[in-house]
């Protein structure tokens, strides 16, 4: 241990738990804790949706680290020039942080090293949210890896993951200058959260931000939800999912904490989840790897095509339409479900993901870039890696993509994985009295069916925006008019 400060700088790990940089900042002296709330024109602006569960969780966090002995300082600026600013002024002698995967982010990381390097400032930077580097897991002809089976293979045959680091018992807290103090913001300062008007009174109702919410939530999910895990993940009427994402995506668990908690809970027979729910769960943690392998390997992955192909496409430009998508009025009960979903938690069952964004991809013939920038900005778990990997998916454009003529029908989705409406129902609530026969196609019910559940169509719920057979002919002929090129 040094006299001076170190200084640890928090970005997507926000969490005291199994943070690699924190221990490594806890050995080298006093500690600064540092945000700063990133306003630079390099990186990608989060959503709106983002934003607000990053208020929550850093108060947490700051709570924390007070609880800790230690303290936050938190700044809103360019971290390019805020940091090797604030290392000048405290004399820190160390600086740390756990590493990020997009391309700006990494190149912000090369050039702060680099800066705080020839300043004679000790710089190290860590793995705390992924089980392997993105650079780790490589083809036997030592490449990027494009489809999601072998890479998950090769991942799986590194063994398993590290074991957690624990939590700090006490931090040492460092003395801030004087002219640093005075720059410290409250979280409130931020203006993260909506107040005129407050939409986000749905998001408060679905979630815990914070690392507390996170341990809660997997816990809970090891009770009771990974119970046929396997077969009912794609059930959006069943609580069968781990609602994780969110708490991934802000760092406040790791990969690493929820992997050996589920090991631990099969070893110990206290989960209810059987050895093959688990390795299918894990394969879920799996493919938020590849997304992050696909992502370090192509930093352009939300804005380009993976398959550049794809850049022939012509899409379909119709505002009304995409409004009806976003709005959750296409006449498609479980589109419109789930883009309710949204609207109002933050959050959307993954089978409805695809089935949203093959409506919108497919049926509606609109680039996949605009359905991924709406769920951006609505996604409390909007992830660089995740969201453009998955839409890629949909798309067909991406790694490992779904083939272009596998369109999700919403009908027989719905009927399948929704079977009695239950889902719908909720979210639909104008749709909650009609018979479960027509409860995913409004517009074949009888007049009979419809008066009894006192709905007129194209008043109380839309007919739908656009023919299926339609859509599906018209998307099949665009994608295969590339293949022919």
């Amino acid at each position: 241990m040094t006299e001076r400060p170190a200084l640890l700088w928090f970005r997507d790990d926000l969490r005291l738990s199994d943070n690699p940089a924190l221990r490594a900042a806890i050995e080298h002296g006093p500690l600064i804790c540092l945000y700063i709330f990133d306003t630079s024109a390099g990186r990608r602006p989060i959503g709106a949706a983002a934003r607000w569960w990053l208020s929550r969780s850093l108060t947490v966090l700051s709570d924390a680290i007070t609880a800790k002995g230690g303290e936050s300082l938190i700044l809103r600026g360019d971290p390019a020039e805020l940091l090797p600013r604030i290392v000048q002024e405290a004399d820190i002698g160390f600086v740390a942080w756990n590493r990020r995967y997009e391309g700006a982010a990494i190149a912000l990381d090369k050039e702060l090293k680099a800066t705080l390097s020839e300043a004679g400032v000790a710089v190290e930077s860590f793995n705390a949210n992924l089980l392997n580097e993105p650079w780790q897991v490589t083809t036997k002809a030592d490449g990027p890896f494009k489809v999601f089976t072998p890479y998950w293979r090769a991942a799986r045959e590194r063994g398993e993951p590290s074991a957690p680091l624990p939590t700090p018992g006490k931090l040492s807290k460092a003395k801030l200058p004087a002219a640093l103090r005075k720059q410290m913001l409250t979280v409130a300062d931020l203006a993260l959260e909506p107040s005129a008007p407050d939409w986000a009174g749905g998001l408060r109702d679905a979630w815990t931000p914070g690392e507390d919410g996170a341990h809660d939530r997997l816990s809970s999910f090891l009770d009771d939800a990974i119970a046929d895990y396997r077969n009912g993940r794609d059930r959006p009427d069943r609580s069968s999912t781990s609602r994780l994402s969110p708490h991934l995506r802000f760092g406040e668990i790791s990969p690493r904490q929820i992997w050996h908690a589920t090991k631990a809970a099969l070893e110990t027979g206290n989960t209810r989840g059987s050895a093959a729910d688990a390795e299918k769960f894990f394969s879920e943690i799996g493919w938020r790897e590849f997304s992050y392998h696909l992502l370090f390997h192509n930093p352009g992955l939300a804005t380009a095509n993976f398959n550049r192909r794809f850049d022939a496409m012509s899409w379909e430009k119709d505002e009304a339409a995409l409004t009806a998508w976003q709005k959750g009025q296409t006449g498609y009960p479980i589109v419109d479900a789930g883009m309710r979903q949204l609207w109002q938690t933050g959050w959307m069952h993954n089978r409805v993901r695809m089935i949203t964004a093959s409506f919108l991809i497919k049926h509606l013939l609109t680039d996949w870039r605009v359905g991924e920038a709406w769920f951006w900005d609505t996604l409390v778990d909007a992830d660089p890696a995740n969201n453009p990997a998955s839409w890629q998916w949909v798309a067909g454009s991406g790694a490992d993509a779904a083939p272009y003529f596998r369109v999700f029908n919403p009908v027989t989705q719905g009927e399948k994985f929704d079977p009695n409406g239950v889902y719908v129902r909720r979210f639909v609530p104008e749709l909650a009295a009609l018979d479960h026969k027509f409860i995913h196609r409004p517009w074949e019910a009888t007049a009979s069916a419809l008066k009894q559940a006192g709905i007129v169509l194209d008043r109380d719920y839309p007919k739908p925006i656009i023919a299926l057979d339609f859509g599906r002919r018209r998307a099949l002929d665009a994608f295969s008019a590339l293949r022919s090129e």
